[in-house]
């Protein structure tokens, strides 16, 4: 947090920050950031009420976090009028409750398989971890690169409205990807513990089911996508017929993308599980930057604007034959297969 406050003014005008609205994001970048470990304990109890057999508590934290956000967000900028500050207050106030909530819990005596207790400090086991969470940790950096890389590619394409299209697809994008991403975060408790029971009939049996799954989930979700797409990009930029226009076309070819990415996600997912950080981190860093990145910026010099919405379905699509090849490649080393 500390880190992020120092270099926030000056990272967001070497991103073409300006004027009023670079005020804007460091007003909301540090208040944000001076809540992060609300963030990173919401996101990190999430995989211990798993383990500890209490999902349905972990789902309770999240939506008493998402309704304090929402009453927030409309106490703070609809009613005072506190602008992006507000927005950034209800923000980390909401994750106030879904990190502190569960640290409350796991500190007293619990009905779970888990409680905070004294320990000792094992550097190695640390360091392991954070191996084997290096896929995560390099999905989050590509996200953002890329994320960067789009909005240029954008601007150059079609100005701010090609931006403010994008925006509307990743709105969607993050309802939809969370599906797989939920899935993936909670079958990974499962499919470690079993791995390290070497109960491989198990593991077979989830990795055969959840294949069933993230495929009925996809197309379902694929085909939500184009009925939606005309009412959702009405509601959003249904004001401008032209913005209306790009953000309908681009919705109906990023669909396509929701079909690929949850065995994409899952697959990587998967092999953090089975504690190897190394093909997880490969399967992630190829899919979440090198893919991507290589499609943005090559598929709109042919396509145009068209090779901006084209590039997430070709970088997904390479990734799924980097993660059917490591499925078979390591099936015998794992016998999930």
């Amino acid at each position: 947090s500390a880190v992020g406050i120092l270099v926030m003014r000056p990272v967001a005008m070497w991103l073409g920050a300006e004027g009023q609205m670079l005020e804007d994001c460091v007003v909301y970048g540090n208040i944000l950031l001076a809540g992060n470990t609300f963030f990173m304990l919401q996101y990190l109890f999430q995989t211990f009420l798993i383990t500890a057999e209490k999902p349905n508590l972990g789902l309770g934290f999240t939506i008493a976090a998402g309704v304090t956000n929402m009453v927030l967000d409309l106490l703070f900028v609809g009613i005072l009028h506190w602008g992006v500050a507000g927005a950034a207050w209800a923000t980390i106030l909401s994750q106030a409750v879904g990190g502190i909530g569960p640290l409350l819990y796991f500190a007293r005596k619990n009905t779970s398989l888990l409680r905070l207790t004294k320990t000792r400090f094992d550097g190695w086991v640390l360091l392991r971890t954070c191996t084997n969470g290096s896929s995560e940790l390099m999905s989050n950096i590509s996200a953002s690169v890329v994320t960067i890389l789009y909005n240029a590619q954008l601007m150059r394409l079609a100005g701010e409205n090609g931006v403010a299209a994008y925006g509307v697809l990743m709105y969607v994008n993050f309802i939809f990807v969370a599906i797989f991403i939920g899935y993936a975060m909670g079958s990974a408790p499962v499919v470690g513990f079993h791995f390290g029971a070497q109960n491989h009939p198990e593991l077979k049996s989830l990795l055969r089911k959840s294949f069933v799954i993230l495929l009925t989930f996809g197309t379902v979700l694929t085909l939500l996508a184009f009925v939606l797409a005309a009412p959702l990009s009405k509601v959003f930029v249904g004001y401008d017929p032209e913005l209306y226009a790009m953000t309908l076309r681009g919705f109906l070819i990023y669909a396509v993308s929701f079909l690929l990415c949850g065995f994409n996600i899952f697959g990587s997912s998967f092999f953090t599980a089975l504690n190897n950080g190394l093909v997880s981190a490969i399967i992630a860093f190829l899919r979440t930057l090198v893919f991507q990145v290589l499609a943005i910026t090559t598929l709109p010099w042919i396509f145009a604007l068209d090779g901006v919405w084209f590039a997430i379905i070709l970088a997904e699509l390479l990734a799924l034959f980097v993660v059917v090849f490591f499925i078979f490649y390591k099936r015998k080393q794992y016998r999930y297969m």
